[in-house]
């Protein structure tokens, strides 16, 4: 049953849960409703009606799992399941996550609350979840075997901790944990400080950094792969299927991300330089902490960054490793630039009508053409703004500052305004001279250009008559 957020929270009634049964404690026979999602665009923020004050977190491409209180406790609960999720517009992936979505909702506390959080493994095979960063009893944490036994498909576990410290933390298995994390379970996790103005942001939003490895035409990812993976996301997002982040203009801005990919990431905000403000270790003292326009975030890390945003415009943000902000990239992919290739097109469109030969003047092109695709993949670069093809993909999104936005406002402005004189434009003056430039050295290598050979037909020596046929064994293409 899937039921609105909002209904949930002012909802008295308790609904039973699908699981066939429930551990631990006999006084739990009925567990909260599973609320789930399937949209896959940025919720407003799960603003609190009770309890200590607190700015809520707007989760890229996501939303905040409800609770309800159970004396003084509050309650949670987690559906472990297969769920389908839109990478991009044209492209679907099967994964396994949590209550209709990859990642999982993010979950929202307070410092000093007690939280019961209650799982439900709806997957084919046993499962954990580990609260990563947080301080919690030993059995807790979520290691199947070590601290707790797995919980096996259709059982639903309990899980109780008192929320000691404020801060960024992640949620995920630590059961079959290579494939399960590489399936796309995951989830956010945010303490809020007990003290409403401790650090008070006015709009703080969070998102996961993944990967996958999905061939064109397939849904499911490999599971198997360590470092080749071809879609970098956020959110289990690529660009341009990842939602802006929109922000008033003067607004105290907080962004914070956990890394659960298989390498680091360098991700870099335009515009602005920003104050590292907290990591899963905790929070970063306002006298030590420093200003970046860059922050690497290693695996299993969490990051966090404040700025102002007191510069209109639309401002990217993004990982820096280059091959990251790419869809759907094939790493066999050949090298040409600086490859003479009009007379083989020719030759290759005989056989091959509609052949486009592309890559001798660079990969620029490919964001401008509107080729066909195999089905369920995506252009290594896409996405189109006001002037052009952004020529990217992956982990790129856009940070974009307005004046007269409403608090809770977060819906997409456009495209900036720019003022007039304020874009950079061509120049149309007087013909500027060549600059001198030195005369590089002789390589000794003579170019080259392409040759077709009709595997048919004998090979020719220099006087023109056929060579001699190569030996068993031999390579006659050489």
């Amino acid at each position: 049953m899937t039921m609105s957020r909002r209904g949930f929270i002012g909802s008295s009634g308790l609904v039973l849960a699908g699981a066939t049964a429930v551990s631990g404690r006999t006084a739990f026979a009925s567990v909260p409703e599973a609320p789930t999602m399937t949209d896959a665009s940025t919720q407003a923020p799960l603003v609190p009606t009770s309890g200590p004050d607190y700015q809520p977190v707007a989760t890229l491409n996501g939303w905040t799992l409800p609770w309800r209180m159970n004396g003084d406790w509050k309650e949670f609960h987690l559906v472990a399941e297969p769920v389908e999720r839109e990478l991009a517009p044209g492209m679907k992936a099967y994964l396994w996550g949590y209550n209709g979505q990859s990642p999982g909702p993010t979950i929202e506390a307070v410092e000093g609350d007690k939280v019961r959080i209650f799982v439900t493994n709806k997957l084919p095979e046993n499962t954990t979840i580990h609260w990563h960063g947080q301080r919690l009893p030993n059995g807790m944490d979520g290691v199947g075997g070590l601290n707790q036994p797995h919980i096996p498909p259709g059982k639903t576990y309990v899980y109780e901790f008192l929320l000691r410290r404020s801060g960024t933390y992640m949620y995920h298995p630590h059961s079959d944990e290579m494939v399960q994390m590489a399936m796309g379970m995951m989830g956010f996790f945010v303490v809020h400080p007990k003290d409403p103005a401790f650090r008070r942001v006015d709009r703080d939003f969070v998102f996961l950094l993944n990967a996958f490895d999905i061939e064109a035409g397939s849904y499911v990812p490999k599971v198997n792969t360590m470092l080749d993976f071809n879609l970098w996301c956020w959110n289990s997002r690529v660009f341009p299927g990842i939602d802006p982040f929109v922000v008033a203009k003067n607004d105290k801005v907080r962004i914070r991300f956990g890394n659960l990919t298989m390498t680091n990431h360098p991700i870099h905000m335009h515009g602005y330089e920003f104050k590292v403000s907290c990591t899963d270790g905790g929070w970063v003292d306002p006298a030590a902490a420093w200003d970046e326009v860059s922050i690497d975030v290693a695996v299993g890390q969490m990051r966090a960054f404040d700025f102002v945003a007191d510069e209109l415009g639309d401002w990217a943000i993004h990982c820096h490793k280059s091959h990251h902000t790419m869809n759907a990239m094939g790493h066999s992919v050949k090298t040409y630039i600086g490859v003479g290739k009009k007379d083989i097109a020719k030759r290759i469109a005989k056989i091959a009508p509609g052949y486009m030969p592309m890559g001798s003047n660079g990969m620029g092109e490919m964001g401008a053409m509107e080729m066909p695709l195999p089905n369920n993949t995506l252009p290594m670069m896409t996405g189109f703004a006001q002037f052009g093809p952004v020529e990217m993909g992956g982990m790129f999104s856009v940070v974009k500052v307005r004046e007269g936005l409403a608090k809770n406002d977060y819906k997409d402005p456009g495209w900036f305004k720019h003022p007039e004189g304020t874009v950079a434009y061509e120049y149309k003056g007087a013909k500027l001279t060549e600059a001198p430039r030195a005369t590089p050295p002789d390589s000794g290598v003579q170019s080259a250009d392409w040759r077709v050979k009709d595997p048919r037909k004998p090979r020719l020596g220099p006087d023109g008559k056929p060579l001699p046929a190569a030996r068993a064994g031999g390579h006659s293409n050489h």
